[in-house]
């Protein structure tokens, strides 16, 4: 290494070289204001880096006409140059970033990096940013480093012999750190329903961003999760702190943590230095699809702007104006759709922060570039709720997103969905809420004898979901339910079933997870009394799942928001050879009474006795709420 001058600059950046600026909380900010210093002796410099924390000077409107940024991953001010003409934005997964330098249009001259000091073995340490930075410091020309004393060492390929540098200068300073995720109300929401998507033991990626970040947090109760990410977080530091990760389950690098960068705070920068726990390397292996889905049960958590109602995904423009970039999301949505029981998950509110604008729309707006396909997207989640398209025909998947989109855009979305002729015609009552939950949100996992459930209520995207219910039922079942011997649930009849207003009747079913798709087992609703005060209650379960509890724990759940609503009973007909759930209804404080129609026993219970009945049960039975 050669202790650089600042006349030294204009040999090394020659008229017209490529220079690479490291990034992350790795940007070398004393090495570039050297350079700065000489840039009137440049010459069309072109600087390509990716996203970075801290000021980015080279863009100011003084060196326009010397030097040009070519960016992977926009920040606002960088954004701002590129709308200004002085910059431009180059969109690329980050997979693919080091082939472009190695082998690619983008052939450097000169790298700018960060390191710690040498070690007595001669080994400095690309510190928190390995990512694209390696494949800078292996394919450029000349190497030129600013050697910070407080860079952590980190573990894994982040080493870098201190004869690769060529030129260098010291200077210590305190890496800068990237400011706490701020959550609100609707970020704490879909971070609880996605949540409810990841099993104990998963893999996890989480991304940039708030929503990302909520979810996370939201995942501090789990156990034996691991990581395989590109950007290791606080968040995620912190789910290592509260026992949540401990990497036992991983099918792949077990017990390690993989990342490619570290960023967030002076505590995430002291928690990897020297920590043999936290691997990192290279963003080609690290972000690998292939690599990614030796994982079972990946998760990849990703934001987006805008989803359209097929499941398009856009992350890196609005319209014809360009935000943030590609980064990790198109690898580590494939990687976790190829995992053994990988999870892909686009997670983002339902409007713009000031509330005026769908994030899902019927179509995307001109210029507005797709950075997932549809056929890539597994889940999409809300503050709404959860929108599963993996497999899903055209009709469901927009009838699930237009479920988990705002209330206050459901009925533009449907018109726009039936203009489009993506819907049938007897679809015209958009999502409605129940609008009473004490989870925070309207689902939660109940497991049971027979396994875990997924409580949540009924939307007109279960239609389908309701005729498999139908058809998997025996006669037995179906004379007791309905009355009468019925051999057909048309489309149109299983939309009434399911499309109900919340707001005013209740309709509420257990979903079970079988191989990736979550199938209706249990159905229990009211429909409000003509005076308000009472409501008639109506179940119905899945012979397989039955004996369990579920028709007791439906019975309670609509007992509770009853009284949330004001209601003071609720009365059923039943079947004379019901007995099952005439025992039931006794149980629950049900006084028979007189008045069943063609031969029916009449029940009637008192909403608060109904209400009684929860712990037995939930004692007897077995029963327990996971969140």
């Amino acid at each position: 290494m050669k202790r650089l001058d600042e006349a030294d600059w204009p040999q090394l950046v020659r008229p017209g070289s490529r220079v690479f600026i490291g990034g992350g909380a790795s940007v070398p900010h004393a090495l570039v204001a050297s350079m700065l210093r000489s840039a009137e002796r440049f010459s069309d410099v072109e600087l390509v880096h990716i996203h970075g924390l801290g000021e980015t000077p080279w863009i100011d409107a003084a060196y326009e006409g010397v030097l040009r940024t070519v960016s992977f991953f926009l920040t606002p001010t960088v954004r701002e140059a590129v709308e200004r003409g002085q910059a431009d934005y180059t969109p690329c997964a980050f997979s693919e970033v080091a082939s472009l330098f190695r082998d690619g249009p983008l052939p450097l001259d000169v790298a700018l990096i960060q390191v710690s000091p040498p070690d007595d073995d001669g080994w400095c340490s690309l510190g928190v940013s390995v990512d694209v930075v390696m494949a800078a410091a292996k394919c450029a020309g000349t190497v030129v480093a600013q050697v910070n004393a407080k860079m952590p060492r980190t573990c894994g390929d982040s080493r870098i012999r201190a004869n690769r540098i060529d030129w260098f200068i010291e200077k210590s300073a305190a890496l800068p750190e990237a400011g706490k995720a701020v959550l609100d109300e609707r970020h704490k929401r879909i971070g609880r329903y996605a949540a409810q998507l990841v099993d104990d033991g998963a893999t996890l990626q989480i991304g940039l961003g708030n929503t990302p970040a909520a979810v996370a947090e939201a995942l501090s109760k789990h156990r034996r999760l691991g990581i395989h990410t590109g950007m290791f977080s606080d968040a995620l530091m912190e789910l290592v702190k509260c026992g949540a990760v401990d990497g036992t389950a991983k099918s792949y690098e077990k017990g390690k943590i993989i990342a490619s960068h570290v960023l967030g705070s002076r505590a995430l920068y002291r928690f990897v230095d020297g920590n043999e726990g936290v691997v990192l390397r290279p963003s080609e292996w690290v972000n690998d699809p292939r690599r990614i889905a030796r994982n079972d049960r990946m998760v990849a958590v990703n934001g987006a702007r805008e989803i359209d109602l097929t499941g398009q995904v856009v992350r890196d423009s609005s319209g014809h104006s360009f935000h943030g970039g590609i980064g990790a999301l198109q690898d580590f949505i494939r990687g976790a759709g190829w995992s053994k029981g990988g999870r892909p998950i686009i997670a983002l509110t339902s409007t713009t922060d000031d509330g005026g604008k769908s994030r899902i729309v019927a179509g995307l707006e001109e210029g507005s570039g797709v950075c997932t396909g549809r056929g890539d997207v597994h889940h999409v989640v809300t503050e709404y709720g959860v929108a599963s398209l993996r497999g899903q025909s055209i009709r469901e998947r927009v009838a699930r997103l237009v479920d988990v989109a705002h209330p206050d855009h459901r009925e533009e979305l449907l018109a726009g969905a039936l203009k489009r002729g993506w819907l049938p015609k007897f679809f015209t009552m958009p999502a409605t809420d129940a609008g009473v939950t004490k989870h925070g949100v309207e689902s939660v996992r109940v497991r049971f004898g027979t396994g875990v459930f997924l409580l949540r209520p009924l939307h007109p995207s279960d239609m389908r979901g309701l005729q498999e219910f139908f058809y998997s039922h025996d006669e037995e079942t179906v004379r007791l339910r309905y009355g009468y011997q019925r051999d057909r649930m048309t489309g149109e009849s299983a939309y009434k079933l399911a499309a109900v207003d919340q707001r005013k009747d209740l309709a509420l079913g257990f979903f079970g997870e079988e191989k990736g798709r979550f199938v209706l087992r249990a159905i229990g609703r009211y429909y409000l009394d003509e005076d308000g005060k009472g409501a008639e209650a109506a179940f119905v379960v899945d012979e397989r799942t039955r004996h369990a509890g579920m028709a007791g724990y439906l019975l309670c759940e609509l007992a509770r928001v009853a009284k949330e609503r004001g209601l003071e009973k609720l009365w059923a007909s039943v079947m004379p050879d019901n007995r099952a759930m005439a025992a039931l209804f006794l149980a629950a404080g049900g006084v028979e009474k007189k008045g069943g129609g063609e031969g029916d026993r009449l029940f009637e219970m008192a909403v608060e006795k109904v209400l009684r009945m929860r712990r037995k049960l939930m004692n007897e039975k077995g029963i327990e709420v996971l969140e």
